[in-house]
C-alpha cells in the first residue's frame, strides 16, 4: 500500500470523527503492513484516546504486538508529544515499535508544533511529513483556524429562491428547497461542532437544529443563539433535552430575569459586548473558540448573516437556490452590508456549482481583502 493510499484511508477515518471531538481536532489515523490494514482509528471525544493509539490498539487486538512492531502508520495530523487529557501519542508510536510514520502535516499548536515529529526520529523511527497535506488541512481546518486566527472556522449556509428571498412577505419559509437540498443540510451539520442562529430565526422557526439521517437523529452539536435581548422563549425546542448544549450569547445589558430563566433550564447564557445595534460577534466567536469549538454552520437570519459577512467573519458559503420566484414582497437572505463600492463586496472563489434535485447548491469560500481565499 502506498503512503497517499493509507492516508485516504485515515482521512475516511477522520471525516467520520467531524464534530465529535471538540476541541480535539477530528483526527484520522492506519496501521499497516504492506497491503494489509491491521488497524484503523479516530479521534474519540475529548478524554478518550487519539486516532493513533486506537489505530495501534485495534492492531493488537486483532493481530498481536509482534505484527505492529515494523509496520507503518498513517495520521492526518503531527502525533502530540505533550501530556494533556491523554498521554502522548509520539510515545505510545515509539513503545508500539512502528517504523515508519507518514503524517498529513505539522501540528501549528505551540505545545506541538514539531515536538511530535522530532521525538519519533530521536527514537529511530523514519517519519514523512506533508502526504496528502492540502486534504488533510482541509480535514482540521476548523483546529488550524483557532490556532492561526483564534475563532473557529465558520460556514454560513443560505436556502432562498433565484431573486435572494428566504420567507415570504408574510413569514412562511418551509419548505423553500427540496427533501435533496434539506438531506444536505443535515451532512453539513453533522461535521460542524455547533449551529449559530439569530434571534429572528430561533423565534420564527423553532428549529431544533441536530443532525438527522433518514428520521434518526446523528449529531447533536452546539446550539447556538446570538439573542442581544435574550428573547428566546423558555418553551423553546433549542431549551428541551440536552439544554446545557444550547449557549445564548446576549449583552451585557439584557435583562436579568430572562439571564435567570434561560439558565433556570440549563441554557449557557453568555454575555459580550454590543457593536452597533448587535453584537460583537468577533467577540462572540472567540468565545466559542475558547469553549472548545472549531467549525460553526450558521443557518440564520438573513441580519446574521449579513453582520457576519460585513466583519469578515465568514470563511465558506453553502448557498441553496431555489427555483421558484418570490418578488420584491419577500425577505431578502441578506441584510445590508453596507457597501459603497463593488470593490468592497464579499466575493467567492473556489466556486462549485451542482445540482439536487430541483435546486442548485453553490459552495464557495470567501476571498479575504487581499483576494487569497480564507
Amino acid at each position: 500500500m502506498t503512503p497517499d493510499a493509507a492516508m485516504r484511508l485515515a482521512l475516511a477515518q477522520a471525516r467520520a470523527s467531524s464534530g465529535r471531538t471538540h476541541p480535539n481536532p477530528p483526527v484520522g489515523a492506519v496501521v499497516y503492513r504492506g497491503d494489509r490494514v491491521l488497524g484503523r482509528g479516530r479521534t474519540r471525544p475529548p478524554g478518550g484516546p487519539h486516532a493513533e493509539v486506537v489505530a495501534i490498539e485495534r492492531a493488537i487486538r486483532r493481530f498481536g504486538s509482534r505484527a505492529v512492531r515494523g509496520a507503518s502508520l498513517a495520521v492526518t495530523l503531527e502525533p502530540c508529544a505533550h501530556v494533556g487529557r491523554t498521554g502522548p501519542c509520539a510515545e505510545r508510536i515509539v513503545s508500539a515499535g512502528l517504523a515508519r510514520v507518514f503524517v498529513g502535516h505539522v501540528d501549528p499548536n505551540p505545545e506541538v508544533s514539531g515536538a511530535g515529529i522530532r521525538k519519533l526520529r530521536r527514537a529511530g523511527v523514519a517519519v514523512h511529513v506533508g502526504v496528502l497535506e492540502e486534504e488533510c488541512r482541509e480535514q482540521h481546518r476548523g483546529f488550524l483556524q483557532v490556532v492561526q486566527a483564534g475563532r473557529p472556522f465558520v460556514s454560513l449556509k443560505l436556502a432562498a429562491s433565484l431573486d435572494g428571498r428566504i420567507a415570504t412577505a408574510g413569514g412562511e419559509s418551509r419548505w423553500i428547497t427540496g427533501p435533496g437540498a434539506r438531506a444536505l443540510v443535515h451532512r453539513l451539520r453533522a461535521r460542524a461542532d455547533a449551529i449559530l442562529v439569530g434571534s429572528g430565526t430561533a423565534l420564527a422557526d423553532d428549529p431544533e437544529l441536530y443532525a438527522r439521517r433518514g428520521g434518526r437523529i446523528v449529531h447533536r452539536p452546539v446550539r447556538v443563539v446570538a439573542d442581544s435581548r435574550l428573547r428566546l422563549p423558555t418553551a423553546s425546542r433549542l431549551l428541551q433535552g440536552e439544554s446545557e448544549r444550547t449557549w445564548v450569547f446576549c449583552s451585557h445589558s439584557a435583562p436579568a430575569s430572562r439571564r435567570r430563566a434561560l439558565t433556570s433550564k440549563g441554557a449557557v447564557v453568555i454575555p459580550v459586548r454590543r457593536k452597533g445595534r448587535g453584537l460583537d460577534l468577533r467577540r462572540a466567536l472567540s468565545e466559542l473558540a475558547r469553549r472548545g469549538v472549531s467549525e460553526v454552520l450558521v443557518e440564520g437570519g438573513g441580519a446574521l448573516g449579513a453582520s457576519l459577512l460585513r466583519d469578515r467573519l465568514v470563511d465558506e458559503v453553502h448557498w441553496f437556490m431555489a427555483a421558484r420566484f418570490l418578488g420584491v414582497e419577500g425577505r431578502p437572505a441578506l441584510g445590508g452590508l453596507g457597501l459603497r463600492r463593488l470593490a468592497d463586496a464579499p466575493a467567492l472563489t473556489d466556486v462549485r456549482v451542482r445540482r439536487v434535485g430541483p435546486d442548485l447548491y453553490l459552495r464557495g469560500r470567501v476571498e479575504d481583502r487581499s483576494g487569497g481565499s480564507r
